[in-house]
């Protein structure tokens, strides 16, 4: 009999300003509790689960991904990218149109830059 299958778990890490600052971590502490209870779950199950698709992760294209977290009377999103078996989460938001609003793709991407330099 072999050994039993072990998935390999991914790391979470939260982007970090020059000050220190982790500006989503931050974002995540101002939720309430049960909010907070969501985002992490969710993560967690990003984090054990990857790679997976709908309706939890969809693809916003240029090596970004988005985390669709339903909340109490709100949808979020957290935006990341995966990389080493590392989830670097680069953005968080509360949804409010439809479609992710561009100013959040950017901050994503200048989030992205600023890690990769």
């Amino acid at each position: 009999m072999g050994a039993p299958f072990i998935k390999k778990v991914l790391t979470v890490v939260f982007y970090r300003e020059l000050s220190g600052c982790e500006p989503v971590l931050e974002w995540i502490k101002d939720l309430s509790k049960k909010d907070r209870l969501r985002v992490g779950t969710d993560l967690q199950t990003l984090q054990y689960g990857w790679p997976m698709g709908m309706p939890l992760v969809r693809s916003l294209g240029k090596g970004l991904w988005e985390l669709r977290i339903k909340l109490d009377n709100k949808i979020a999103r957290i935006v990341f990218v995966v990389e080493k078996a590392q989830i670097f989460v680069l953005h968080g938001f509360i949804k409010k149109t439809q479609k992710t609003p561009q100013q959040d793709l950017e901050l994503a991407l200048d989030r992205l830059k600023k890690l990769l330099r």
